[in-house]
């Protein structure tokens, strides 16, 4: 059974060694933030982070992860605070957002080794594929992320990841609590 320490913790998998870790993420450990895009390590959707270096998950095997410290979207800032997700938000660099966690943990090793990288370096460092074309904006928000890591500049919070649906009802008016829930029988 390979044995890792995904998000800080320990775990084993009861599955086939040569099962690549994208498939180990997301169907036995339940962290769908890795997305499947090509299963050929053409489009970065899978990015995962490995001993603190950005790999495609779809290429590496459980047998290769074995031992090794494996952080997934996930595991990388539950609130929303790391740099990157933040100037990603302030940035307005996310459209549909299926490639966005991919996109994420490779630049979160990126400003982790260089957090004042060039364009040409966050190209080469991110070469993620975004059908909705976020890149001019995605430069930006990268670039941010490092005077944010280097502590130059602040940027106010993104909200907090779930909303409570009472919540959510008071917010949008086209949605309502139940007769129950007001009632405290929901």
């Amino acid at each position: 059974m390979p044995a890792l320490t995904l998000n800080d913790r320990p775990v084993q998998f009861d599955m086939d060694a040569q099962t690549p870790l994208l498939w180990a993420l997301r169907d036995a450990a339940n962290l769908t933030g890795t997305k499947y895009g090509c299963g050929v390590g053409d489009c970065g959707a899978c990015m995962v982070l490995i001993d603190g270096e950005a790999l495609r998950s779809c290429l590496v095997t459980l047998a290769e992860a074995e031992g090794r410290f494996v952080t997934t979207i996930e595991g990388l800032s539950r609130d929303r605070s790391h740099p990157v997700q933040q100037a990603l938000v302030a940035e307005q660099a996310i459209q549909c957002g299926f490639c966005t966690p991919g996109i994420v943990m490779a630049a979160a090793a990126l400003i982790a080794r260089n957090p004042s990288p060039s364009e040409e370096e966050i190209v080469a460092a991110v070469p993620n594929l975004c059908r909705c074309g976020v890149y001019p904006r995605l430069v930006a928000a990268i670039q941010r992320a490092g005077r944010v890591a280097r502590r130059r500049e602040r940027i106010d919070a993104a909200p907090a990841p779930g909303i409570d649906p009472a919540d959510a009802a008071l917010a949008v008016p086209a949605m309502s609590r139940s007769p129950a829930a007001e009632a405290g029988g929901d």
